[in-house]
């Protein structure tokens, strides 16, 4: 029962951050959540590169929780999950759920809806690919929401993630969702270095405007309204912002 990932690839720099992945899952040129050969050669390297064992049955999802190699994603205030046969993921994937999902409430106004997790491949929908990465617990559904905004919102993130190198993300149809593949290592050192370079709090300096911070920050000006509780974009030097984090 391996689980284990032995040779870590470094992240050194993330694009959200002016980084990028490394080693041989450096992100592509060109992102658009239209899936292919590729994006799925990639998650499942990765899959290898973790040694993550490809569950088959029921009995197996239940032996990797019990020990502790998948754990429980619980409901939560900002997100919710639907209807999961199994509610556990690997712990990276527990944390991108949680991150993202306060970023995504705060920014749309509505929860975000998870609709899958870790599957075995006993219970995979006939539509699944037979390489999908949802039986190793790295891979996450996310409802498609009908407010074009929050969409926008939502696959702008994943666009940004996917070049950092720490996901892969695609556009499904039937039904209407977003299939991540997140990449566990590159994504635990990836919010690692954000804690370590990402300011908590942001001092105006005269001349700035919102928008311009919001740049430099590489957020949004809706993001940072939310995160100060502003209903305009009036600020004044000396004034001390909250710095929205990333999922």
């Amino acid at each position: 029962m391996t689980n284990t990932w032995s040779n870590p690839i470094r992240v050194v720099t993330c694009l959200v951050l002016g980084l990028t992945g490394g080693g041989a899952f450096a992100p592509t040129a060109a992102q658009s959540l239209k899936g292919s050969a590729r994006s799925l050669d990639r998650q499942n390297q990765v899959a290898v590169q973790h040694d993550f064992t490809y569950l088959n049955t029921t009995a197996q999802v239940k032996r990797f929780i019990n020990a502790g190699y998948l754990v429980p994603v619980p409901q939560g205030t900002d997100y919710r999950l639907n209807a999961l046969s199994f509610p556990y993921a690997r712990p990276e994937v527990a944390l991108f759920v949680s991150r993202l999902g306060s970023q995504y409430r705060r920014a749309c106004g509505e929860p975000l809806v998870v609709t899958s997790l870790t599957r075995p491949r006993s219970r995979q929908p006939r539509n699944a690919s037979p390489r999908s990465v949802h039986p190793t617990g790295m891979a996450l559904d996310l409802r498609r929401s009908g407010t074009r905004a929050c969409r926008e919102w939502l696959e702008g993130v994943l666009l940004d993630l996917e070049r950092a190198g720490v996901l892969e993300a695609s556009r499904e149809r039937r039904p209407p969702h977003y299939h991540v593949a997140l990449f566990p290592s590159q994504y635990a050192e990836y919010v690692a270095a954000l804690a370590l370079t990402k300011p908590a709090e942001y001092r105006v300096r005269r001349g700035d405007s919102l928008w311009e911070i919001a740049e430099e920050l590489e957020t949004t000006v809706n993001e940072l309204r939310s995160a100060n509780n502003m209903s305009g974009s009036r600020i004044y030097p000396g004034q001390v912002l909250t710095v929205p984090s990333r999922p």
